[in-house]
C-alpha cells in the first residue's frame, strides 16, 4: 500500500501542476487577441489485478486526459456573421459621407443660386457694366464650384478604391496564412497545446477575413477548414492547404467588382462589399453632377445663341466644356452677356433674351435638382448611420456572448489556482504520509 500511495500521490503532484500551468497560461493571456480559454480534464488510473488477483482493483492516481479548449463554433460563426455585416455596414457609412462632404463642401447649391440672382439683378438694368460683371464672376465661381464637387467626388472613389485593394491584398495574404495553419493542424496530435494554439490561429483568420468579406465555412474532421466566398455556392478561397486569389476590376465609371481565380464573385458582406456599394453611390453622384452641369451649359449657350450681345453681335457662348470637371468660363467680358434678342441694336434695354434664359432655368431647375442631390445623399447617410448603429449592437452582443464563454475570467482563473494549489499540496502531503509509513515498516523489520 504505501508505494502504491507514493505513486498516486506523485500522480496528483503532476496533475494539479498541469492545472496550475494551463491557469497560469490563461491569465498570462486574458488580453491577448483571439485567445481562447483552456481548461484540464482530469481521468482515473486504474487497471484490473494481475495474477491471482482477478477480482482486485489496482488503483494508480491520475492523469491528464486532455487539455480542452473552451470554443463554441455557433457562438464564433456568430461573431463572424454580424462582425461581417457591421464592416460592411461601418465602410459604406465612411464613404456615404465622404460623398455628403464633397458635395456639400463645394457650395455648389449657393452658386447656382447666386448665379440666377445675378441674372435677376442684371434684368433690371440690361446695359449696367457692373451687373454685368457681377454675372461673369458669379458664373466663374458657379464653374468652380463645379469643379471642386467633381474632383472631390473622384478623391472620394479614388480613397475607396485605394482601401478596397488594400482590403484584397489583405484577404490574399490572411488566405495563404490559413492555408498554412490548416496544412499544420493536418499534423498536429489532438488536444495538445501546439492544436489549441494552432485552432486559436485559425479561428483570429477567419474573424479577420469575415470583417473583410463575405465567407462561408466549412469545418473538417481533422480540424481543419474551407472557405467560399459569396455564399455556400461560391467558389472556394481555401480549400484545405490550397488557396486562390482575390482580384478587383475598376468599371469606367468607378465602381468595382471582384473576381477568385478569375471567377466573378458577388460579396455581400464584410468592409470590401461596403466600399463596392459606397462607390455606386460615388457615380451615381457624379453622374447627376455631370447630368446638372451639361444641362446648366446646354440651357445657358442656348439661351445666348438666341440674342443680342452688347454691341450688337450675335450671342457667343458663355459656358465652354461638357461635364462639371470641363466646365469653364468662355468669356470673361460681361458686355458679351446677349440679354437682348435677336436683331436688336447696340446697348439695347430689351432683356427678353434674358428673360428667356431665366424662364429656361426656371423650367430646368438647376438648383431643385443640386438639392434634390443633396439631399438624396444626405438621406443616405442618415438611413446607413441607423443601419450601422443596430448592426453594430447585434456585433458587439455577439462579441460578448462569445467573451463570456470562451474568454478567460480572471476572478474564475483565481479560484482554480487556489483549487489547484491546494490539490498539489494534498497530493505531496499523502507522499509524506506514504514515506513514513514505510519507513516505520523498514524500522520495524
Amino acid at each position: 500500500m504505501p508505494s502504491n500511495l507514493l505513486s498516486i500521490g506523485l500522480s496528483g503532484t503532476r496533475a494539479a501542476r498541469l492545472a496550475l500551468d494551463v491557469a497560469a497560461q490563461n491569465i498570462a493571456n486574458a488580453s491577448s487577441d483571439g485567445y481562447v480559454r483552456r481548461s484540464v480534464r482530469l481521468a482515473e488510473v486504474s487497471s484490473s489485478g494481475g495474477i491471482g488477483t482477478i477480482g482486485d482493483v489496482s488503483l494508480s492516481g491520475v492523469r491528464l486526459d486532455r487539455v480542452v479548449r473552451n470554443a463554441d463554433m455557433f457562438r464564433q460563426a456568430e461573431v463572424r456573421r454580424t462582425g461581417a455585416d457591421a464592416a460592411r455596414a461601418n465602410a459604406e457609412l465612411a464613404g456615404l459621407e465622404n460623398v455628403e462632404s464633397a458635395l456639400e463642401q463645394a457650395n455648389l447649391y449657393p452658386a447656382i443660386v447666386q448665379f440666377e440672382a445675378a441674372l435677376q439683378h442684371l434684368a433690371g438694368d440690361p446695359v449696367d457694366p457692373a451687373l454685368r460683371a457681377a454675372v461673369i464672376e458669379d458664373t466663374r465661381t458657379l464653374t468652380r464650384a463645379f469643379d471642386v464637387a467633381s474632383s472631390s467626388l473622384d478623391a472620394a472613389g479614388e480613397g475607396l478604391r485605394f482601401e478596397a485593394a488594400a482590403g484584397v491584398d489583405q484577404v490574399n495574404l490572411l488566405a495563404g496564412e490559413l492555408g498554412r495553419v490548416n496544412l499544420r493542424l493536418t499534423r498536429a496530435a489532438d488536444a495538445t497545446s501546439d492544436q489549441s494554439t494552432l485552432l486559436d490561429q485559425r479561428d483570429n483568420l477567419l474573424r479577420q477575413l469575415s470583417e473583410l468579406t463575405d465567407i462561408t465555412t466549412s469545418f473538417s474532421s481533422d480540424n481543419t477548414v474551407n472557405v467560399r466566398l459569396g455564399g455556400a455556392g461560391g467558389p472556394a478561397l481555401v480549400a484545405g492547404g490550397a488557396t486562390q486569389t482575390l482580384a478587383m476590376q475598376t468599371g469606367a465609371d468607378g465602381t468595382i467588382g471582384f473576381t477568385l481565380n478569375g471567377t466573378g464573385v458577388a460579396l455581400a458582406a464584410g468592409s470590401l462589399a461596403g466600399r463596392a456599394q459606397a462607390l455606386e453611390q460615388v457615380a451615381e453622384s457624379h453622374a447627376a453632377l455631370d447630368d446638372l452641369a451639361a444641362g446648366m451649359i446646354a440651357t445657358v449657350n442656348a439661351s445666348q445663341a438666341q440674342g443680342t450681345a452688347l454691341d450688337g453681335s450675335a450671342g457667343q457662348p458663355l459656358l465652354a466644356g461638357t461635364d462639371a470637371a470641363s466646365i469653364t468660363l468662355a468669356t470673361s467680358d460681361g458686355a458679351l452677356i446677349a440679354t437682348a434678342p435677336a436683331g436688336a441694336d447696340a446697348n439695347s434695354r430689351d432683356p427678353a433674351n434674358l428673360d428667356g434664359l431665366r424662364a429656361a432655368l426656371a423650367a430646368a431647375d438647376p438648383a431643385g435638382a443640386m438639392d434634390s442631390l443633396l439631399f438624396t445623399v444626405s438621406g443616405a447617410v442618415a438611413g446607413r448611420n441607423v443601419t450601422r448603429d443596430a448592426l453594430e449592437s447585434i456585433a458587439g452582443s455577439a462579441r460578448m456572448a462569445l467573451e463570456a464563454q470562451s474568454g478567460v475570467d480572471l476572478d474564475q482563473e483565481a479560484m482554480n489556482l487556489v483549487r489547484f494549489q491546494q490539490a498539489f499540496q494534498a497530493s505531496g502531503k499523502a507522499m509524506q504520509v506514504a514515506t513514513e509509513i514505510f519507513d516505520s515498516l523498514l524500522g520495524i523489520g
